[in-house]
């Protein structure tokens, strides 16, 4: 199973990570059973604890988005795209560490552009089986 997480540093990008390493590629601690969740006709199953067997890799995929030329000076903006990609960077070290903590192999992917349409572009190109991503955020009276 190839799973994709869209990481943007957020709290609830890293916990929607934490969610997938833990609940459908570790599976969870306290049953040695294999464990379905199932929705109408469909069947989520989750390996055994521990079981790396059916999952080949994890992609972490950041999407970094462009700067607007009518807000930016052309002199400043090559600054300020080497200090995007270094907070990209960042991020995803950040998301490799859990991934290295919970010993699940993982790669990363930075891209640039809209995050909906790049995400939904990488996961089709990359024949990902999964995306997994974290709320927005928002309180109940922003949402």
């Amino acid at each position: 199973m190839r799973v994709m997480v869209a990481i943007d540093g957020s709290d609830e990008s890293l916990y929607a990570l934490k969610w997938a390493l833990d609940l459908l590629l570790v599976g969870p601690k306290d049953n040695a059973d294999d464990v379905a969740t199932s929705t109408g006709t469909a069947t989520l199953e989750a390996p055994h604890a521990g079981s790396h067997e059916n999952v080949s890799m994890v992609t972490l995929i950041h999407v970094m988005q462009p700067f607007q030329n009518y807000v930016l000076p052309a002199a400043g903006s090559a600054e300020l795209r080497k200090e995007q990609e270094e907070k990209a960077a960042a991020i995803l070290a950040r998301a490799l560490e859990i991934c290295k903590d919970k010993m699940i192999k993982a790669e990363t992917l930075i891209l640039r552009g809209d995050p909906k349409d790049r995400i939904c572009e990488a996961t089709e190109q990359r024949h990902v089986d999964l995306l997994v991503v974290g709320s927005r955020g928002l309180g109940m009276v922003k949402r």
